[in-house]
């Protein structure tokens, strides 16, 4: 009797501790809580954190992460407005802000994932979209995440969801695409190579150009200089030479025959010639050979 009595006793406590057990829950401070019964919320959710009742069995409670959570989307294709296919990849921070609508539309956050993955890849090809490839890469890209941003709210609302950032962490061209714009690129450079060695080749025809032409001068100019002296070295040798003639013709004829004479006789001159002593060579009279 004492024994089935203590079995009775036990078991009355099991069922106690079980229905306490399933008459208690705790809100954590990092998440949120929803009450269902019979799959329909019987009161808002629960964000307070702390100890919070429910009916046992027939009630059933949800979890939600009231944390930023992260959402990395796969790397998509898009085709920006000037017809270049690029390949971004994203990631956005995202909360739960109204779990009842939350758990109504996506249930948890496997089925949120499904959903952000839908909206945020339509919305970045469609602002991106109507920018070219440049404006997309460059310094203003804060401003299209910003309008990526906002659009995507508008419908993640709908879901109880609110989108905090997306960012776009990288930008690149497909692999067929990058080799046809580094080919594009190599084209283009070696195109503007041959304009800079033809424009380089025209200066240094002009620069070789006006070198002879300044050297032609130079020497024209040198030769006119040279002429002008020897003009004036010449006139004033006849000069010199009237003066001396004028002041005494036989020496002045006797000079000028001595340097006809070295001239005629240089050491230059291998030839021999035998002539009178008279005309030309009448200074040369009564002179007596060396060694005789």
């Amino acid at each position: 009797m004492n024994k089935n009595l203590s079995l009775g006793l036990s078991l009355v406590g099991v069922a106690i501790l079980v229905l306490v057990t399933q008459s208690v829950y705790t809100v954590a401070q990092w998440r949120q809580a929803l009450v269902v019964q019979l799959g329909k919320p019987v009161e808002p959710a629960i964000t307070e954190p702390g100890l919070h009742f429910k009916f046992p069995f027939l009630q059933e409670v949800h979890f939600f992460d009231r944390r930023l959570l992260e959402f990395d989307q796969e790397p998509q294709e898009i085709l920006s407005a000037d017809k270049k296919n690029l390949k971004v990849d994203s990631y956005s921070r995202w909360r739960i802000v109204d779990p009842l609508k939350f758990f109504q539309t996506v249930r948890d956050e496997n089925g949120a994932a499904d959903r952000l993955n839908d909206i945020i890849y339509s919305n970045i090809r469609e602002v991106l979209g109507q920018f070219t490839m440049m404006e997309i890469v460059s310094a203003s890209r804060s401003d299209l995440t910003q309008r990526i941003r906002e659009q995507t709210n508008v419908q993640a609302n709908k879901y109880g969801i609110e989108i905090i950032d997306v960012r776009i962490k990288r930008t690149d061209l497909p692999v067929e695409n990058s080799k046809a714009v580094f080919r594009r690129m190599q084209t283009e450079r070696e195109r503007q190579a041959k304009q800079y060695r033809a424009q380089g080749e025209e200066e240094a025809v002009k620069i070789r150009s006006k070198a002879v032409r300044e050297r032609e001068v130079l020497l024209a100019e040198a030769y006119k200089s040279a002429q002008e002296i020897r003009g004036e070295g010449d006139a004033e040798a006849t000069k010199v030479y009237a003066e001396a003639y004028q002041s005494d013709p036989r020496f002045y004829q006797f000079t000028r025959t001595l340097e006809a004479y070295a001239k005629a006789m240089s050491k230059d001159s291998s030839t021999t010639v035998v002539l009178e002593p008279s005309g030309f060579f009448r200074y040369l009279q009564g002179l007596t050979p060396p060694g005789r």
